[in-house]
């Protein structure tokens, strides 16, 4: 950097800069069953987040012994008014949605009632004390195809694999789970997410009528900081 405030631990590595942003956690708490009879789930985040960019969700449901399947993510609101998100179970034989999130953006909010704050050059917030920070701690990208079928419309289902172990404190960012991906001509694909507990695996499965048998979408994981 050429001005301004840096700060580095003990092992030289840079841990608050003014000129670049952390990953913030603007708000963080439960996801519950709140409606299509347990299926879905619409959770209010504790403040309204203010960037206009949507928010970075990361969740880690809770370890219930079966499948827990996440689909149809959304982040509710708008530009400068994201309000929550939705995320509803994959269907009544996998686990309700239910378990920890975390909202995070590269900017700050000020919550702070004494401490420290620092401004980038826009005077846009960066660092709040009392905004506590997320680090990325993994990307997977290596999905293994395994196998396909048909789902009751007909549309073919296809199913990606990775180990993964469920124990850590690793939370797995859901926004890129809920865009559909590409098929094989123009129509695209639905994407949908299972966190295989007893078998400790992460799945991935498209439903489509062009589906494709190679799947790049990263499951990017996060964990929280003190």
């Amino acid at each position: 950097m050429s001005w301004g405030f840096e700060f580095k631990n003990n092992d030289d590595v840079v841990i608050l800069d003014s000129e670049y942003a952390r990953l913030s956690i603007l708000s963080k708490g439960r996801f519950v069953p709140t409606q299509e009879s347990g299926l879905g789930s619409s959770t209010n985040f504790e403040r309204v987040i203010t960037t206009q960019e949507p928010p970075l969700v990361f969740v880690k449901p809770d370890n219930v012994g079966i499948i827990a399947g996440l689909c149809r993510v959304l982040i509710l609101g708008s530009p400068g008014n994201w309000t929550g998100f939705y995320v509803r179970a994959y269907d009544v034989n996998t686990a309700q949605p239910r378990g920890n999130y975390f909202a995070a953006a590269f900017s700050a909010s000020p919550t702070a009632l004494w401490g420290g704050r620092l401004y980038d050059q826009n005077e846009s917030l960066i660092f709040d004390t009392g905004t506590p920070s997320a680090v990325f701690s993994k990307s997977l990208t290596s999905w293994s195809y395994v196998t396909s079928g048909s789902d009751a419309q007909g549309q073919t289902m296809v199913y990606f694999s990775v180990p993964f172990v469920f124990s850590s404190n690793e939370y797995m960012l859901i926004n890129n789970f809920g865009m559909d991906v590409a098929g094989g001509s123009f129509r695209a694909s639905a994407l949908y997410c299972w966190w295989d507990f007893p078998a400790n695996r992460l799945w991935a499965i498209t439903i489509g009528v062009t589906p494709q048998n190679t799947l790049y979408i990263p499951a990017v994981f996060a964990k929280m900081q003190a």
